[in-house]
């Protein structure tokens, strides 16, 4: 169930309640594809403000397989987790892992990148995995189309898309999934046109999914393509739902995108950047390689996270360049941190009334890089 509790111009606050707790939106949530959020334990990830997690049903079907996770008790008992879970649905893959895959009007039929081995997903096996791993919010089986992309070949991914997602809402009705509290998210696709986005999420509207996901952006497009596309699907998303922007973005990108009425969103730029000694100030992005931050005794920014409350710049740049492993812990720690803060922020700036006015000063302040 989702309600919608304040709206600030188009951004949006509201609550998702799950079988595993409620969602406090507009909301980030850290990538834990291989049923790890990388680097850090889940308690880490609890303590930095996280509410809900990902994991990746195209990898974690491949290693250690479903089955063995319902058995194990499901992904929460698993992983030790237990606030809710976003499963994707392997869609991206058909993006991702394009030498390995052919896409067929009944499903995607893959090689696996481990071992080369032969598997099928259509809707049934994408439900039946998430089903088997017990997920809070199961994503439909999309395709998701590549940019460029030619009309005519959009056309079709889109039309496979809605009747996936038709698919695989069937077996989740007839098993009784979403009567037992689970919620199945429609993706809306179409690539960078207008009308075929529109076409997708009034198809996927008629179907009433619980929720409703923007997928397709940030996979090779200019930034202010993204952003239009986003802003093309909101008016036909419908409000009383959740809507999620998938796999992005920067602190920008997320602020402009709640101000456009979106309300989760997920990326795995926090922990990716932090392995490679790129960490986020509201200043902008610094990278703690840098020759400057030797003999830095502040923290990377006065914030309230285990990282900037015991250490500097200079111990931080000092394990960088040491290679040592509690590097990526410690950066990782700071840089989901600060998604989660903002999001925090942004929730009370729409519940103030002042959403716009806070996120433009905001966006001006931050520069991406050092």
């Amino acid at each position: 169930m989702f309600k919608l509790l304040k709206e600030c111009g188009s951004a949006r606050r509201g609550v998702l309640t799950t079988r595993h707790g409620e969602i406090q939106t507009p909301i980030f949530m850290p990538v834990g594809t291989q049923a790890t959020v990388k680097a850090m334990t889940p308690s880490q990830v609890e303590d930095v403000g996280a509410q809900i997690i990902l994991g990746n049903t195209y990898h974690l079907n491949l290693r250690p397989g479903s089955k063995l996770v319902e058995a194990m008790g499901g992904l929460h008992k698993f992983m030790n987790w237990e606030k809710p879970i976003l499963t994707d649905s392997g869609g991206f893959q058909v993006f991702s892992l394009a030498q390995l895959r052919k896409v067929k009007e009944e499903g995607i039929e893959f090689r696996s990148h481990l071992d080369g081995k032969k598997l099928f997903l259509g809707p049934k096996e994408c439900y039946q995995i998430q089903a088997e791993l017990g997920t809070d919010i199961a994503m439909v089986l999309d395709e998701c189309p590549p940019f460029p992309c030619e009309r005519t070949a959009c056309e079709s991914a889109v039309q496979r898309t809605i009747r996936w997602a038709q698919e695989f809402k069937n077996h989740a009705d007839n098993d009784g999934f979403i009567e037992r509290g689970h919620h199945v998210f429609g993706i809306i696709q179409g690539s960078i046109y207008d009308d075929l986005r529109i076409q997708c999420a009034e198809a996927l509207a008629d179907l009433n999914f619980p929720g409703y996901a923007v997928g397709g952006v940030s996979v090779g497009e200019p930034e202010e393509e993204m952003i239009r596309q986003v802003a093309a699907c909101a008016p036909v998303m419908p409000r009383e739902k959740p809507r999620y922007v998938m796999g992005v973005g920067t602190p920008p990108q997320l602020l402009q995108m709640i101000g456009l009425g979106m309300d989760m969103f997920d990326c795995v730029m926090p922990t990716r950047l932090a392995r490679h000694a790129n960490v986020f100030t509201v200043d902008g992005l610094i990278n703690l390689k840098n020759e400057r931050y030797k003999h830095d005794d502040t923290p990377i920014m006065n914030a309230d996270n285990y990282t900037c409350r015991n250490f500097s710049r200079a111990y931080l740049r000092h394990l960088v360049q040491a290679k040592e492993l509690l590097a990526s812990t410690l950066l990782s720690i700071h840089n989901l941190h600060f998604f989660l803060d903002l999001m925090s922020q942004a929730r009370a700036h729409i519940e103030a009334g002042d959403y716009d006015a806070w996120s433009k000063a905001w966006i001006e302040r931050f520069t991406f890089k050092d």
